[in-house]
This record gives C-alpha cells, sequence and structure tokens, in this order.
C-alpha cells in the first residue's frame, strides 16, 4: 500500500514538473558567426532586441527612436507597449520591426470611481501578467531587452525575470525616476513613495547588464546612493531626429503655415513679423506648470508697452488639458488676453515638425522631478532651428540650454514674461536671430551620431 502511494506521488510530481519545464519560455541561443559570409542568410538579423514601453509607444519618441536604429542596422525588433495614438513612420511597415500591443486594463480598472488602494493592486497585477506574457511566450528570446525607465513598478521586476529566464541582457534606459515623479503629487514622505524608491533603486543598482541616462548628472547621480550601480553607464544625450528640420526660405515657411489648418489664417501677419507664434508642447501634467506660460501671457497682454500680438500654439494631450481650456476660456471672456491668441492641437510627427520649423520661439515648461532630467521637446525645437525659453532651475538644464545662446532661461511667470517682452519687443529680432543661430548648430548633431557612438557600439551594430 506505501509502495503504491510512493508511486503515485512520484508519477504527480514528475508530470507536475514536466509541465512546469513546458511552460517556461524559450531561451536565447548564442550561435556562432558564420565561417564566411557566403554561408550568412542575407535576411539573417545581426542581432535581436526587445524594446519595452509601458506607456503608449507613440508617445515615446525616444524607444521609438531606438527601435528604429536597431532596425537600420539590421536587428531584428520587437517593440512592447500600448498602441494608443500614431507611430513613428519609421516603424511602420519595416520588417525588421513588430510591433507587440499590450491589452489596455478591463474598463473597471480604468474607473474613476473606485478607491485607488482598490484599483492600483488589481491594476498592477494585470500589468504583471500582460507584460510577462508577452515577453516570456508572445515574443522570440532576444540578446537585448531595453526597458524605459519610468516607469519602474512592475516593469523591471518583470524585465528582471525575463532576461533569467530567458538568457537575455538587460539594459535599462533612465529617462527620469519614478520616485520623483510620484512625490510630486503625495510628498516624498508617502509610504508608497518610499517603497518605490527603494524598489527602484535596489532593482537598478544590480539587475541591468547596462544602462543609459539621459544626462551626465544623471549618469553621475546614479554612481551613488541610493543607487549605487556598479555595472556599465552610459550618457547617450536626446538628439533630433531627421524629422526635424529648420525651414529657412521665407516662401517655404508661408507655404507650410498655409498648409496647417490651425495657422493657415495667420500665415501672412506671422510672416511679416505683424504676429509672433509661440509653440508649447505639453503633456498637461501637474510637473509642468501651464499657469507660468498662461500668467506671463496675461502680463504681456497687459503691458503698456506697444508689443505685437502673439499666436500660442499649444499641442499634446494629458489629464489637465480641460482644467487649463475652461482656464483660458475665462481668461480671455475677461479681457486678459486681448493681444493674444492661444490655440491647441494635437499633430502628426510631420506636422508637428513642421510648426515648430515655423514658429519663433519655443516656450518648454517642464519642471523636472530628480533635477538630472532633459525634455526630448527642447531637443526638437533645436533640430527644427527654433530658439527656446524653459523653466531652468534644476541641475541638468545647462547640459543642453545655453544662456543667451540658443536659449533663455526663467523660473517665474514675472521671468517669462519679461523675456517674451525683450525678444518679441525687438522689431528687428536681433537677438532672436542670435538665438535661433545657436538652435540650429545645436540640432546639428543628429539622433543617428549619438545613437551609433553609444548604443550602437554596445549592442555589437556599430564600430
Amino acid at each position: 500500500m506505501m509502495l503504491d502511494l510512493l508511486l503515485t506521488l512520484a508519477v504527480i510530481l514528475s508530470t507536475t514538473f514536466t509541465i512546469l519545464l513546458l511552460m517556461l519560455p524559450t531561451r536565447y541561443l548564442k550561435h556562432s558567426p558564420p565561417k564566411s559570409t557566403s554561408t550568412a542568410s542575407a535576411t539573417e538579423p545581426k542581432i535581436s532586441v526587445q524594446v519595452l514601453v509601458l506607456g503608449d509607444i507613440g508617445r515615446s519618441p525616444r524607444m521609438q527612436y531606438h527601435a528604429a536604429s536597431i532596425a537600420k542596422h539590421g536587428g531584428r525588433v520587437d517593440v512592447i507597449g500600448y498602441q494608443e495614438s500614431t507611430l513613428h513612420p519609421a516603424l511602420i511597415d519595416n520588417p525588421l520591426i513588430t510591433i507587440i500591443p499590450l491589452p489596455p486594463p478591463p474598463p473597471l480598472l480604468r474607473s474613476k470611481t473606485l478607491p485607488f488602494i482598490l484599483v492600483g493592486p488589481l491594476k498592477v497585477l494585470w500589468q504583471i501578467w500582460s507584460l510577462f506574457y508577452a515577453l516570456a511566450y508572445v515574443t522570440k528570446p532576444s540578446r537585448w531587452l531595453l526597458v524605459q525607465n519610468p516607469p519602474s513598478i512592475p516593469t523591471l521586476a518583470i524585465a528582471m525575470a525575463i532576461c533569467f529566464l530567458r538568457n537575455t541582457h538587460l539594459i535599462i534606459d533612465w529617462h527620469n525616476y519614478g520616485w520623483t515623479i510620484l512625490a510630486g503629487t503625495r510628498g516624498e514622505k508617502h509610504p508608497f513613495v518610499r517603497i518605490s524608491k527603494y524598489y527602484e533603486a535596489f532593482l537598478g543598482s544590480w539587475a541591468p547588464t547596462a544602462s543609459f541616462t539621459v544626462t551626465r548628472a544623471m549618469q553621475k547621480q546614479l554612481r551613488h546612493k541610493p543607487y549605487n550601480i556598479q555595472s556599465p553607464i552610459f550618457t547617450l544625450h536626446d538628439r533630433p531626429a531627421a524629422i526635424f528640420q529648420p525651414i529657412s526660405s521665407p516662401e517655404a515657411r508661408r507655404a507650410s503655415l498655409q498648409r496647417l489648418s490651425e495657422t493657415s489664417k495667420y500665415a501672412e501677419d506671422i510672416i511679416a513679423g505683424k504676429t509672433r507664434m509661440l509653440v508649447s508642447s505639453t503633456s498637461w501634467t501637474p510637473d509642468e506648470d501651464f499657469n507660468l506660460l498662461l500668467e506671463a501671457l496675461c502680463a504681456y497682454a497687459s503691458s503698456s508697452q506697444p508689443l505685437p500680438p502673439i499666436l500660442a500654439m499649444i499641442t499634446g494631450k494629458g489629464p489637465q488639458k480641460q482644467m487649463y481650456l475652461d482656464r483660458i476660456a475665462s481668461l480671455a471672456e475677461r479681457g486678459k488676453l486681448q493681444n493674444v491668441t492661444i490655440l491647441t492641437a494635437w499633430l502628426s510627427a510631420e506636422d508637428y515638425a513642421t510648426l515648430l520649423a515655423c514658429a519663433d520661439l519655443g516656450v518648454c515648461l517642464h519642471m523636472s522631478s530628480s533635477g538630472v532630467d532633459l525634455p526630448m521637446k527642447v531637443v526638437d525645437m533645436f533640430g527644427a532651428g527654433l530658439p527656446v525659453v524653459g523653466y531652468g532651475n534644476y541641475e541638468s538644464w545647462s547640459e543642453l540650454v545655453k544662456e543667451g545662446v540658443n536659449g533663455r532661461s526663467f523660473v517665474t511667470s514675472t521671468d517669462l514674461a519679461q523675456v517674451l517682452e525683450e525678444l518679441l519687443l525687438d522689431t528687428e529680432s536681433k537677438q532672436l536671430s542670435v538665438l535661433r543661430e545657436g538652435a540650429v548648430s545645436e540640432g546639428r548633431r543628429r539622433w543617428d551620431e549619438e545613437w551609433d557612438e553609444v548604443a550602437g557600439r554596445l549592442l555589437g551594430l556599430c564600430d
């Protein structure tokens, strides 16, 4: 009787073990290179990379640029993320790039009526399963997994588990810190913020084979507490893609303004310098205080000096958009924006690049939660030859914007109003011309050059 029981248990355990082994995801196997190029397949990719974005792929330009660069050099790429908006043209119909859309959370988990303490954990569980399934079973095993951070929860833990199971090397692309963004809304002493900080620092310190950072200041910071990262860290500055180009010809600028429905009726006045066009791209979130621009525009409108009218084009989507649209409407009704027209738009990548190239001045409201990140929108503006005024009260700002050379900085709305008056009151645009030359110069170094020297070398795709 005892022997029968032991045999039954042995069969159950061996069957369970076999099932578990069969359920394990396939592992990456590094094959030896062919002895001669004649034996290599013409279509065989040089390398395989998974690019993970726990967010909308279309609104993650840097990660899209990574994917396009890998494919350009003959690598196979799986891009995993939410597909909610238009992708960059380089990712569409590219035989080396596969988009793996993550399923959105069920409507119940997107409901704002349920408390966060209930919805939050359930949403994380949904993300854990959908991420793990996509990385482990939907995609083929890859040599590298390139992960955008933030968000770090649950991304870093899942990425680490996948790399262990599939024999994959992990690269974290540090855009910012998840815990500092969370602290901006909940405070640094909030228990969840503290947990997030230790989680991000612990996994970030030893999980990656290598890391990329968007600034030198961030690279330096990651070497010290609480991160203490010992693996290689490379600064990979954001650079403009080829789609962002200056438009120097007045005729071409006029034609572009007339083509865009939002600016067509203002085109002649903008070309003649009678109306000045500002462009600000915003995600309408608390880390970009749009009140700074509104207050500055109100001060500009009430100035006693004869200032030219402003057309302020605001692009982007985000949670606070309607709140600010209501505020803009209220200010307009009260006559606070007499000399200012504010329009919002959601544009294609091509139209956005054209808008930047046709504008007189770019405005950046990004406030770094960590103090060591940089907004890509400024990089794009420089690529289009557009000088920038931006909030500059953080450490890494000077890595990108040189005061009086390619842009100007401000801290308060009063500062911004003074800068706008100073630059736009100049009828000959001498200061703007100097800043535009600096922006064009800064924008000459492109993404491909930066990527090839840093990421391309690490991945073995560039010499």
